[in-house]
């Protein structure tokens, strides 16, 4: 039976006195655009380099904002549990950096989420102004976005070097906390030359030579991305990781004894994806295997929700669509690959192995 809560009348449920999870759902906007602007101003970086509680005036001071402007922030900010107020006897209000702001809003910690936040206000957020588009067409919106054409996909999202490295940086970001978990959700220790496609910043290389010391990685990617690579994000200490220029698409692949694919066939049509595979088990070594690396659906599809809006997300930005675990297996099946296992990680980012027989 129906509860009524007071000032309600019998026969109505409660849900229909207040509609609390769809006010929230409708501004749940407000809140990424907070956090958003927060980094964009630098708050959660001036508050670190601080080392004490500032005021909102030394904060305005700080990133050239306005004081009115800034005490709202502020104080939207602590009401998300992202920064601490320190209520001082004259009145005044101080605030610092909860540790969760510290170790993921500032641009230096190495597990910034910074860069990645950024991606998401600049580009990711334009691009589902056009959801509607999206959904009614089945098509990407980076035409009427940013007014390129979405012909060549990494065309589209690498339009400008200063884009290609935001992608870049995004990807660091997701690597750099999830990364570790989904290079070791099997055991990848027998095999030693990995080749990781579209490998990008080199984030998830550098996991895998981690956990697996005897291990080389090859990054092969874009000319345009293997230099920028070279030039902001993998270094001489990196010994055990290479490059190879190449369109993995149309160019020879090497042999090897894994192969790769974190956050690639979520962009592909089931068809773009089978020939893919199809290319990496001809130049698999017998005995060699493929890693997929990506957010797994419920089989049913009834979740997780964060993978639910994913899949919205690669509608309005690719071709392709987050899948289930035996999706992913019935593409890899097509391309000859066998002994299909799937992990969980518990974190966004999940795993799928496939072998080629020996």
């Amino acid at each position: 039976m129906a509860e009524y809560p007071e000032g309600s009348t019998e026969g109505t449920p409660v849900v229909a006195t207040y509609p609390r999870k769809i006010l929230e759902y409708m501004e749940g906007f407000l809140i990424s655009k907070t956090v958003f602007t927060a980094c964009e101003l630098g708050v959660f970086d001036v508050l670190l380099g601080a080392e004490r509680p500032l005021s909102a005036e030394e904060m305005c001071q700080a990133v050239g904002a306005s004081l009115d402007g800034m005490k709202r922030l502020l104080a939207a900010c602590t009401g998300l549990q992202l920064l601490n107020t320190h209520h001082q006897d004259n009145g005044e209000a101080l605030y610092s950096n909860t540790e969760e702001a510290n170790i993921y809003l500032t641009q230096s910690s190495p597990l910034s989420l910074y860069h990645s936040i950024q991606y998401s206000s600049r580009t990711i957020y334009l691009c589902w102004h056009y959801l509607t588009d999206a959904v009614r067409e089945g098509r990407n919106q980076y035409e009427k976005a940013f007014g390129v054409s979405s012909g060549d996909l990494f065309q589209a999202l690498y339009r400008s070097d200063e884009e290609m490295v935001k992608f870049m940086h995004l990807m660091n970001s997701i690597w750099n906390i999830c990364g570790r978990d989904v290079v070791t959700a099997f055991d990848l220790s027998p095999f030693k030359v990995i080749y990781d496609l579209g490998g990008c910043s080199g984030a998830l290389a550098k996991q895998c030579t981690s956990a697996y010391p005897e291990c080389t990685v090859t990054i092969f990617d874009l000319p345009r991305v293997v230099r920028t690579s070279r030039e902001h994000f993998v270094t001489a200490a990196d010994q055990r990781i290479r490059f190879h220029e190449g369109d993995f698409f149309k160019d020879l692949l090497p042999e090897a004894d894994l192969y790769v694919l974190s956050r690639i066939l979520h962009d592909w049509t089931d068809k773009r994806c089978i020939d893919l595979l199809t290319r990496l088990y001809q130049a698999c070594k017998p005995g060699g295997a493929v890693l997929l690396v990506e957010a797994l659906l419920h089989e049913d599809g009834s979740g997780p929700l964060t993978v639910q809006l994913y899949s919205l997300n690669m509608l309005v930005q690719t071709e392709g669509q987050e899948r289930t675990a035996s999706q992913y297996a019935a593409l890899l099946t097509a391309a000859g690959f066998t002994s299909i296992q799937d992990r969980r990680t518990g974190k966004i980012y999940d795993a799928v192995l496939g072998r080629k027989e020996g």
